[in-house]
């Protein structure tokens, strides 16, 4: 069974290309163009991990985050923030609402599907 994987991105191009990598690489893959739309995939169904922007329209990455943290079943599910920040404020915030790790942009795919593979092991 392959492993699901959600990603939040609001930039259409970028989810395009993470889905049709993240495919490539054996893995089902759901997409959302923000943090509203990507809570209506928490019903019980299995995520390994959800990879999300930071900065996105009507509910951003963090809270998102948070709460997805709130879901009993989603509490230990990874979740890892795409930024362009790299202050250390935002990255506490995220760590603090429940951030597993971040990647700041632009990242390159390959280190972005190595850090996937580590937290879904």
């Amino acid at each position: 069974m392959k492993k699901k994987i959600l990603f939040v991105d609001d930039s259409i191009s970028i989810r395009e290309v993470m889905k049709y990598n993240l495919e490539n690489e054996g893995f089902e893959v759901i997409i959302s163009d923000n943090g509203i739309n990507a809570l209506k995939h928490f019903d019980g169904q299995d995520i390994a991990i959800v990879v999300t922007d930071l900065y996105m329209p009507e509910m951003d990455g963090i809270e998102l985050i948070r709460n997805i943290r709130k879901i009993e079943k989603y509490q230990k599910t990874p979740l890892l923030l795409l930024t362009t920040e790299t202050q250390i404020e935002k990255i506490m915030e995220a760590k603090a609402a429940g951030a597993t790790g971040w990647i700041v942009k632009p990242f390159l795919s390959a280190r972005l599907l190595d850090t996937i593979k580590k937290l879904i092991k």
